[in-house]
């Protein structure tokens, strides 16, 4: 990738965590952990890998994004709020009464988001009728999902991926936010759902691994899926639970609180440092 692109990428990457944070502390609830872990991946969607235009948020031609993990909401309303959708400062809004920005996604209220999700499992099943909805109607549009690790846990997940895979959906990617913690502790204690690679593959998937933080994999593996015919794609993106704020990485008690006054400025002051380091 070139490094002027990557310079911006993570320049907009970081305004979105700051985003993220915000947005949580003014509402005093919420789940920052997994929404910082999935900020590279959506930045470069949004702003590079996908189809999409703030102008014209309902484009029959569009790509389409389904946040399938759709308590991480607050990620998915930074980057539309960065990206234009709606003014940044709503992000302030989240959850409180009479906002637009509730605690998951509604595509009916906000701009930019093709999916109301929440129930898990429920974001990457949308995106299979999405995708073969395109596929009957031969639209240009790809099909984008971002599913959690703790959700895969879930038999629908396995059920949509056994779909995507009969019906042939190459126009589908899955996103695999692999951070290693749910709510209750490490995914591989809970309820262990790996090997994520090994399993896509023998329902029929195309798999493709990379570290979500690295702007050249995350570009790499999407310009590979466009190639890929005949069969879905899923992106195994090992990420970091909470990253960019110093306390909140790999803590799963960080999955689903706000952070009172004195943590909130120290989670700022780090997103701050790393912009001033992008500078």
């Amino acid at each position: 990738m070139d490094k002027s692109k990557e310079l911006r990428l993570k320049r907009i990457a970081n305004d979105v965590r700051i985003g993220i944070i915000e947005a949580v502390y003014s509402a005093g609830c919420g789940h920052p952990g997994g929404s910082l872990s999935i900020a590279d991946v959506l930045t470069y969607l949004y702003f590079e890998g996908m189809n999409n235009n703030p102008d014209n948020p309902k484009l029959p031609e569009r790509d389409r994004f389904v946040l399938s993990k759709g308590h991480c909401a607050p990620a998915l309303y930074s980057v539309l709020a960065h990206r234009g959708y709606f003014p940044v400062e709503e992000l302030k809004t989240l959850r409180k009464i009479d906002s637009r920005l509730q605690g998951h996604p509604d595509m009916k209220g906000v701009p930019g988001v093709d999916m109301s999700t929440g129930s898990l499992g429920l974001g990457i099943s949308a995106a299979c009728g999405m995708a073969l909805s395109g596929k009957v109607d031969s639209a240009p549009y790809r099909v984008y999902t971002m599913v959690g690790d703790g959700e895969s846990e879930e038999g629908q997940v396995w059920e949509a991926a056994m779909f995507a895979a009969h019906y042939k959906l190459d126009n589908l990617v899955a996103i695999i936010d692999w951070n290693g913690l749910q709510i209750d502790g490490p995914v591989a204690e809970v309820m262990n759902p790996t090997p994520h690679d090994e399993k896509f593959r023998a329902f029929g998937w195309h798999v493709i691994t990379v570290d979500a933080h690295s702007f050249d994999e995350i570009e790499a593996a999407f310009n590979e899926a466009k190639t890929v015919k005949g069969k879905p794609t899923a992106i195994i993106a090992r990420s970091i639970k909470g990253k960019g704020v110093s306390y909140m990485e790999n803590a799963c008690e960080w999955h689903g609180q706000a952070p009172k006054e004195d943590l909130y400025k120290v989670a700022i002051a780090d997103l701050t440092a790393i912009a001033e380091e992008l500078k």
